[in-house]
């Protein structure tokens, strides 16, 4: 079986100024950035010494998770949701 050399996040890669915000980037890819700009705060909470961060990273999980549910069930409502709630996660 060989690869598959369709990357769902080569938009990401090949793009030198990131996400652009115009009428060729949908939903799923500005969804996609912020699942993966969410896991990287949870690997900050992650380290935040004698558990401080636990609480955020086990919540910022919780959203992660959830937002993947909807993209693999395209369900392009709670999509638009998760993509609100993560677009705010700081």
């Amino acid at each position: 079986m060989t690869p598959s050399t369709n990357d769902p996040l080569d938009f990401l890669n090949n793009n030198p100024h990131g996400i652009q915000s115009g009428s060729q980037t949908d939903l799923v890819q500005l969804l996609l950035y912020e699942i993966i700009r969410v896991k990287e705060l949870i690997i900050y909470y992650d380290s935040i010494p004698n558990g401080g961060g636990q609480l955020g990273s086990s919540i910022l999980n919780e959203l992660v998770s959830e937002a993947y549910s909807s993209l693999v069930n395209y369900d392009t409502v709670l999509m638009k949701k998760y993509y609100d709630l993560l677009l705010n996660c700081d």
